[in-house]
């Protein structure tokens, strides 16, 4: 067994948070704030509070998990292979290899 972690694996698919999910999930949240200003009483302008700090804080949850996706994902060895090959490929002596030189 491997470590256990909060994060997904992929950033993509079904194991991440796409934006429809996001959306949909946020508006959930945001109903459940409103009935539950509207069933203990509070004012519109108490109502209204709740709901706008309720969608900050998600918003910054989301960005937060987005962006700590995006730093955990350092370099794999492939993507660090891909970059030599190009640095390579550009150079003169890439060129005796590449599709486009003369039959002469």
């Amino acid at each position: 067994m491997g470590q256990s972690s909060i994060l997904p694996e992929q950033v993509d698919g079904l194991s991440g948070m796409s934006l429809p999910k996001f959306i949909v999930g946020m508006i959930f949240a945001l109903a459940i704030v409103v009935a539950w200003s509207f069933l203990g009483g509070a004012s519109l302008g108490t109502t209204l509070f709740r709901v706008i700090a309720c969608a900050i804080v998600i918003q910054l949850g989301y960005f937060l998990l987005v962006f700590a996706m995006v730093v955990r994902n350092a370099p794999t060895s492939a993507d660090r292979i891909r970059d030599v090959e190009r640095t390579l490929g550009s150079t003169e002596d890439g060129e005796k290899f590449s599709a486009r030189r003369s039959l002469r």
